[in-house]
């Protein structure tokens, strides 16, 4: 028998051969013959079976055909939506999705207001609502908006108030490891053939230290060991050496930078500098990272360094070059999350 497109046959004979189809291998027979008896494809017996396991009866009924209908959505049900994807997850919608897919925005339409939509049109709905697709940001569960809360609006600006008062300069700091294997950027190839780039095969590392002000100053230290709190001591009494001005240090909740040995010398050091730490899992928050991100991308990950001394001639000629350019390291400032700390 030749194989036909069920597609083609109306919707109740789709659904009567489904069930005629599925009976039969309920009955025993092998979904290769009940597929040449029915002049279907074999792949067609399997879907239709695994959709009887999943949804019984209900899933071999006729379906509706053609383009999908409801309607458009109104003004409101457009703004609720819209409003729906920039305040919560499909998660925590229980939809079967991670990210704000087409797909996932089509089922929420659905299970809101029972219009379904195809892909393409919620598309076309999305871009109306200024939406484009982007790389999230991956957020730790563990963060406590009440916290960043308070740092924005009362413990930053008191920090910024009693600098003023003191005279004093604020920094913020944070450290990184730096991997010889680590690549940044594209390279252009022919399609379907991966650009390949030498590199040594040896893996080899060095770790940064730095500070810098919404001014543009930038201090740093590069090392070999690990970090510790003789690597952080060592590096704040470098930064109260060649700072005029009193320093406020503004710094993540590290193990080293709470540690008793850090504790101890700032407070026997307090008329030189101050520690303060930003809340729990909030990089976002701390210009910093943007400093980091920069070195790993422009210093290392653009270059194919051979060993550990040019990875580290490298990382350093760059920061130079940062320091002689103020500017940039203002710039820093400008990103969304960390603007409150440009004033």
């Amino acid at each position: 028998m030749d194989i036909q497109d069920a597609r083609s046959l109306p919707g109740v004979a789709q659904a009567d051969l489904r069930k005629k189809a599925i009976q039969s291998v309920l009955n025993g027979v092998k979904q290769v013959e009940v597929a040449r008896i029915f002049g279907i494809t074999r792949q067609a017996v399997g879907k239709w079976v695994s959709a009887y396991r999943e949804g019984g009866k209900r899933a071999l009924r006729e379906r509706r055909r053609g383009r999908p209908r409801g309607g458009s959505l109104l003004p409101w049900q457009a703004a609720q939506i819209a409003k729906v994807v920039i305040d919560r997850t499909p998660e925590q919608l229980k939809l079967p999705f991670y990210l704000w897919t087409r797909e996932a925005v089509g089922q929420l339409i659905e299970k809101r207001f029972g219009i379904r939509k195809s892909v393409w049109t919620v598309g076309r709905y999305l871009s109306r609502w200024n939406f484009t697709p982007q790389k999230p940001i991956r957020r730790a569960f563990e963060r406590d908006p009440e916290a960043v809360r308070q740092w924005l609006q009362e413990d930053y600006p008191t920090i910024r108030r009693q600098a003023k008062t003191e005279r004093a300069g604020v920094f913020w700091g944070d450290e990184m490891g730096l991997r010889s294997d680590h690549c940044a950027g594209r390279s252009y190839g022919k399609r379907g053939q991966t650009p390949v780039i030498p590199g040594t095969g040896q893996r080899f590392r060095c770790n940064m230290i730095s500070a810098i002000t919404n001014k543009g100053r930038l201090n740093f230290m590069i090392f070999k060991q690990r970090f510790s709190s003789e690597v952080f001591l060592d590096f704040i009494n470098r930064l109260i050496q060649q700072t005029e001005q009193k320093v406020f240090l503004i710094v993540d909740g590290h193990p080293v930078h709470r540690s008793k040995e850090v504790s101890e010398w700032v407070s026997s050091h307090a008329e030189h500098i101050r520690l303060y730490f930003l809340p729990g899992y909030s990089p976002d928050l701390n210009p910093d990272e943007l400093l980091n991100q920069d070195a790993k991308t422009n210093a290392l990950g653009r270059k194919s360094p051979h060993n550990v001394i040019e990875m580290i001639r490298n990382l350093r000629s760059f920061l130079w070059s940062r320091q002689r350019t103020p500017q940039i390291v203002m710039n820093y400032f400008h990103a969304a999350s960390v603007k409150y700390a440009a004033l």
